[in-house]
């Protein structure tokens, strides 16, 4: 299985590093550590995950965060990584676009 971080993944990944690093100096590392763990275990888990608005969804095992992603022939494309602090239909319209 192989797993490929889309760009909008990406910039999310940033958005929440830079956060947590204003929070704590070497918070943001831990938080980038934290969920790119998260991310390396859908290549056991992919697929087992709830969907949620078209896409598998999981829960970040430390962080309010959920990833978002989508199987495809072998690989697992993580769309969105996102605060799950935030408003149920502002999440809905990050991930339509």
């Amino acid at each position: 299985m192989n797993i490929e971080i889309l760009d909008l993944a990406e910039e999310d990944l940033l958005v929440g590093f830079l956060f947590y690093e204003k929070q704590s100096a070497g918070l943001g590392d831990y938080f980038l550590d934290s969920l790119y763990s998260d991310v390396a275990s859908l290549m056991l888990h992919a697929g087992y995950h709830r969907k949620v608005w078209g896409f598998f969804r999981s829960l970040s095992s430390r962080f309010p965060f959920a990833i978002y992603y989508r199987m495809e022939e072998g690989t697992v494309y993580v769309w969105r990584v996102i605060d799950c602090r935030q408003d149920p239909e502002r999440i809905r319209n990050q991930l339509n676009g």
